[in-house]
């Protein structure tokens, strides 16, 4: 395993304990004993066991045993008896001295012919020289054998030591060939040697045991040829164990933590590719479920541990950002590194520069972003070894595949020692991604769990298989019998296809919108059997009880009802909280069916036996082959299914398009930098220059060639080039006020800087659509900002991309607009919306001077984040505005995120710094939507405001106290808290409460630090 970049090596002794004289011989006993008494040389066939093979590296499962690691108090001649206690040893090494002299004349002329072990050495006891430890891991043996090399060198030309060697086949053949050019030297005898010996050792004081001096010159010794070593190590070597050169806790964590215990098969291949060793780029796909994301963790806890370089994990959803930071805490405990949340309103920019310790960097695709741009602006992007994408077939996803184009070509570009390694579902179209990224491609189609694909056309069964003409072959009728009025009902047989395997297995039913979700759920119910209602029902009661409590008394009438059969539905319009316990009510096995939309697909994995498709349709837009693999590719329980299945419910005017959904070639995968008139293009080229990346039109250019963009501009830039495009590109800009262009009177060339405004809209990134209107919001909002309340804050934060989501409800608008107070009415009508306008409109006369929709709909959203500020109670606020509880959730996590956008673009302008103070404390407050006093627990990852009122009420009131709290009486103390929970909430208090000592100690180093640029006396 290679690396790019000098590391410091670090070494611990290993000792084995030698076994006494009388006792059995094993794998530690000399090879001549073992033989008992066969020639020194013992042939050829001795040779090649003393000179081990290059060995590859060490697979995962290995079953090595462990070397026993000794302190310096263990006696490590313990068991053995002095050499020296027989009186008569002299004697006899004369003689065999002499008997070995008259061999050696004897086969003189044979001497060539013999191979290595058959040569004679500087002492006889050079002859006794133990195997290979062949239960010792590679790591430890390669080791062992740069140790002999480098001592061999140190000690050539000298006297040579008679005790037990390791050597390579290079370094032996070497020693062998020295040891010919010397036969002709004169020997020193044997009795001699020890002899001078003897008389050092009673040279030593009487006072320390003979033991305890020889421990310490073998440990003397060891730490010189160690140091002596280390200089010749290659600075690529990394290996610091058999675990894929991890050290064996990596191993023994992922058992105890995962549950793992071995790889599959194209994990190892994976890991051991020429590629993986030298860190070349890697883009590696497999459809979902293979197990492709503990691959990605392998490497990056390599990169954290044996190159000592920063990881970032780029994740496309803020709720697997958060599990993932959830689950890799206890290894950041325990391997002392630090895991860093980036998502919503989290992150430090630029992130805690950190001297002894490493950091993950775990990030949604915009924060990531935003994390490289702040690290090339530091110039510290070097720090960065490893960068990890998630979805790697998101770039062709819209804006979101705009920007993590922008992010790659900028690592590639600035810094190509970074490894980028890619996890991607098939694509037909691999290749573009693989010369963008100058990568390696690795692929596979294992599945843990076999699937079986099928579609349902009326009440017949056909399996699919793309060799059949037609695409299907007849597998089975449904015998379900229908009433009448089932019939009616359900026209699609669901009840018969979910029965099947319910409530025994799992089964997800993928419905094309959030009402058919809720509806599906309740039929299914209607025709349930009382039994459904007996099987795990005490653990449901609890799912009841705690839906209730995290939202304050108040239960979803459809979840009263499905729950108690094992039913639920999944989708955006639940809360935070009732998505996270329904997702673990499921995954626990208390919840058996999960009607869904095709979020869940591409959200945490909740993999089902059976996976229904009630339509092929995502709202009106028929599905693409991509998304339809992602719903399909749940079905299958790795460890607990034999076989997966799917069905897709299909009527018959789909049954064409639905052959060519399931058969189909996968789609290509396209860049989006020219998505919506070349929005992402536009701000590439801003971000750029704002770095100092590029600083001319030229300069760009070159840039662009190394984009995915430029790979695929024969298919994408069919009306104009390219470079047509970038020249219009500077020119908008430049219109913006957002660069300037300067031209050179020596050379006439033209440059290209970033405005105060460019680059306050690049660090804040903030659309370009937007980032003049939020610059007159501000200024405006400075000339009369409303201070005692949060209302005018809260409406400068309103995101501009929410206000086409929400219609008002004129009546509710004026009634909430009348509670307001006549300060709070005042800045209203300075935005543009005074009360008239909104009194006419709930009268429902005409508005003679209309304001602008935009403001209208922007006002009525902040009075709806303004209540829940008060409040902080989701489902009462939802229910005054008639809002659903989700979009009200994801107003606030929205608002909470632009929030910490504006504060960035405010602290790059001057005249803006009234808010950096102002909207610091606000960005908290709508992060969590809490009462104050349970901030401090709702930092912690997986804690949400039940559980943080539990912990609050049961002592728990600080992070401090959640960091050093025993798993094991939380559980106890705490309702409904699994030990494994409870692990999880300690382990991510006890890193964040790391990181913020950590963050504060690093100001105090600096402000300690002595300046390097110190005026001295002779500059006074």
């Amino acid at each position: 395993m290679n690396a790019a970049a000098p590391r410091e090596l670090k070494i611990r002794r290993v000792s084995c304990k030698k076994r006494p004289r009388d006792g059995p011989p094993t794998h530690l006993t000399p090879a001549r004993k073992r033989r008992g008494g066969e020639g020194a040389g013992g042939g050829a066939d001795s040779c090649s066991q003393r000179c081990p093979t290059n060995r590859r590296l060490s697979s995962v499962m290995a079953q090595t045993q462990p070397a026993e690691y000794c302190s310096d108090a263990e006696d490590l001649f313990g068991d053995y008896d002095s050499l020296l206690e027989d009186s008569s040893l002299l004697a006899k090494l004369d003689d065999a001295e002499q008997c070995e002299r008259q061999d050696r004349k004897t086969s003189k002329n044979d001497v060539h012919g013999q191979s290595c072990g058959d040569i004679l050495t500087d002492s006889i006891l050079d002859s006794l020289v133990d195997e290979p430890f062949e239960d010792l891991p590679p790591s430890q043996i390669q080791f062992e054998e740069q140790v002999e090399v480098v001592k061999r060198s140190r000690l050539q030309g000298g006297d040579r030591a008679s005790t037990p060697d390791r050597i390579g086949d290079d370094a032996r053949d070497r020693h062998t060939e020295d040891k010919t050019k010397r036969r002709s030297r004169a020997r020193r005898s044997v009795t001699d040697q020890l002899k001078r010996t003897m008389v050092c050792n009673g040279a030593v004081p009487s006072n320390v045991s003979r033991t305890a001096a020889l421990k310490e010159a073998v440990v003397s010794e060891e730490i010189t040829v160690a140091m002596q070593a280390m200089e010749t190590v290659s600075t690529e070597t990394t290996d610091l164990g058999p675990f894929f050169g991890l050290p064996s806790k990596v191993k023994d964590l992922m058992h105890k933590l995962r549950g793992i215990k071995s790889l599959y098969d194209w994990q190892e291949t994976c890991l051991n590719l020429d590629c993986v060793q030298q860190r070349k780029n890697l883009i590696y796909s497999l459809p979902t479920s293979g197990g492709k994301t503990l691959v990605a963790e392998i490497l990056i806890l390599r990169e954290l541990l044996c190159r000592k370089k920063d990881c970032l994990f780029i994740l496309p959803y803020i709720s697997l950002v958060q599990e993932k930071v959830r689950g890799l805490a206890s290894f950041g405990l325990e391997l002392d590194f630090m895991v860093e949340e980036y998502a919503g309103s989290k992150g430090r920019f630029p992130p805690v520069k950190r001297r002894n310790k490493m950091s993950l960097y775990v990030a949604t695709i915009e924060k990531a972003h935003s994390l490289v741009n702040s690290l090339i602006e530091n110039g510290r992007l070097d720090q960065l070894g490893l960068v990890v994408v998630d979805e790697l077939h998101m770039l062709g996803d819209g804006s979101r595949g705009a920007v993590i184009e922008m992010t790659l070509a900028k690592l590639l570009y600035v810094n190509s020692q970074t490894q980028i390694i890619g996890m991607s579902a098939t694509l037909g179209n691999i290749g573009d991604l693989q010369t963008f990224l100058k990568a390696e491609n690795y692929t596979n189609d294992f599945r843990p769990v076999q699937l079986k694909e099928y579609v349902k056309l009326r009440d017949t069964i056909y399996e699919v298989d793309p060799k059949e003409e037609d695409c299907f072959k007849f597998s089975r009728h449904l015998n379900f019998k229908y009433s009448s009025a089932m019939q009616k009902v359900d026209p699609d047989h669901i009840i018969a296809l979910v029965t099947e395997v319910i409530p025994t297995h799992s089964c997800l039913v993928f419905c094309p919108t959030k009402k058919n979700c809720e509806n599906v759920a309740v039929m299914i119910c209607k025709y349930l059997k009382g039994e459904f209602l007996k099987h795990r029902e005490a653990e449901k009661s609890v799912l009841l009880r705690e839906l209730r409590d995290s939202s304050d008394g108040v239960v979803c009438p459809v979840l009263k009802r499905t729950v108690p059969y094992g039913l639920a539905y999944h989708h955006s319009g639940l809360t935070t909280e009732e998505r996270k316990l329904v997702e673990e009510a499921y995954s626990n096995g208390v919840l058996c069916l999960l009607a869904c939309t095709s979020t869940l697909a591409a959200g945490i994995n909740l993999p089902a036996r059976r996976v229904i498709l009630r339509s092929p349709y995502i709202a009106t837009d028929f599905l693409k082959r991509s998304q339809y693999k992602q719903m399909v590719g749940r079905a299958g329980r790795a460890g607990i299914d034999t076989v997966g299945e799917s069905v897709l419910i299909l009527q018959d005017k789909d049954r064409n398009m639905a052959k060519t959904l399931v058969c189909a070639p996968m789609e290509n995968c396209y860049s989006n930098l020219m998505h919506e008139d070349g929005k992402g293009i536009l701000s590439l080229i801003l971000s750029l220059i704002g770095l100092d990346i590029t600083t001319s039109v030229q300069r760009v250019e070159e840039f662009l060639r190394g984009t995915l963009l430029h790979v695929q501009q024969e298919q994408l830039c069919v009306g104009r080039s390219l470079w047509d495009a970038v020249r219009q590109c500077v020119d908008l800009l430049r219109e913006k006020e957002l660069v300037t262009v300067t031209t050179s009177h020596r050379d006439k060339s033209q440059e290209l800087q970033v405005t105060k405004l460019g680059r306050a809209t690049f660090k804040g990134s903030v659309d370009l659509t937007f980032s003049d209107l939020l610059y007159k919001d501000l200024s405006l909002g400075l000339e009369g900002l409303l201070l005692n309340s949060y209302l005018h804050l809260v409406y400068l934060v309103t995101p501009y991309d929410m206000i086409t989501q929400c219609k008002p409800d004129w009546m509710i608008y004026f009634r909430q607009f009348t509670l307001l107070s006549a300060a709070e009415q005042k800045m209203s009508a300075v935005v543009g919306v005074p009360e008239s306008f909104v009194a006419r409109k709930a009268a429902g006369q005409t508005v003679k001077n209309s304001a602008n929709t935009a403001v209208v709909q922007r006002m009525y959203l902040a009075l709806v984040l303004l209540s829940l500020l008060r409040e902080t109670n989701v489902w009462s606020v939802a229910d005054r505005f008639q809002l659903s509880r989700g979009f009200v959730q994801t107003l606030l996590s929205s608002s909470s995120a632009f929030c910490s956008c504006v504060l960035h673009f405010a602290e790059e302008l001057e005249e803006f710094w009234p808010f950096k103070a102002l909207l610091t404390e606000l960005t908290r407050r709508l992060s969590y939507c809490v009462k104050a006093e349970l901030i401090p627990l709702m930092e912690v990852v997986g804690v949400m405001e039940s559980r943080a009122k539990q912990l609050y009420n049961a002592g728990y009131k600080t992070l401090t106290h959640l960091a050093n709290a025993d798993p094991a009486v939380l559980s106890k103390t705490i309702e409904n808290l699994h030990k494994k929970q409870a692990n999880q909430i300690v382990a991510s208090a006890k890193m964040l409460l790391n990181e913020k000592a950590a963050a504060l100690q690093e100001e105090v180093d600096e402000l300690l630090t002595t300046p390097t640029d110190l005026p001295n006396e002779q500059h006074v």
